[in-house]
C-alpha cells in the first residue's frame, strides 16, 4: 500500500534553516509528482511545492518562494523540503502527499515550530 513518512521537523529559531524528508513507499514513486502541504494553527491546509517526476519543474506558494527548496531522490524515494530564512509564520505541520490515478494520498505529518 502506499505510504509516505515525514520527518526532520523541530524546533527552529528565526531566520534558521530546516530539511524535511518524505520517504515513500508502495508506488513508482519516479513516475509521480510530489507536492508539500502545511497546515499553521487554526488554519486549513494550504499548498507550499511542487514537483514533478524527474525533478525538472518546481513551483511554490508565493510566502515561501526563494526560501523553500523542494528536490527529490528517485533513487531513494524520497522528496525534500530545504526550508531556510524561516519565520513564525511557517509554524505548522508539514505533509508530503501524492495523487495516484485521482486518490490523493498523505503522511502523518512533521511539525515544524518557529520560535525564539
Amino acid at each position: 500500500q502506499v505510504q509516505l513518512a515525514e520527518s526532520g521537523g523541530g524546533a527552529v529559531q528565526p531566520g534558521g534553516s530546516l530539511t524535511l524528508s518524505c520517504t515513500a513507499s508502495g508506488f513508482a514513486f519516479s513516475k509521480y509528482p510530489m507536492r508539500w502541504h502545511r497546515r499553521r494553527p487554526g488554519k486549513v491546509r494550504e499548498y507550499v511545492a511542487y514537483i514533478d517526476s524527474s525533478g525538472g519543474e518546481t513551483n511554490y506558494q508565493d510566502s515561501v518562494r526563494g526560501r523553500f527548496i523542494i528536490s527529490r531522490d528517485n533513487a531513494k524515494s524520497t522528496v525534500y523540503l530545504q526550508m531556510s530564512s524561516v519565520n513564525p509564520e511557517d509554524t505548522a505541520e508539514y505533509y508530503c502527499n501524492v495523487d495516484i490515478l485521482s486518490r490523493e494520498y498523505w503522511g502523518q505529518g512533521t511539525q515544524v515550530t518557529v520560535s525564539t
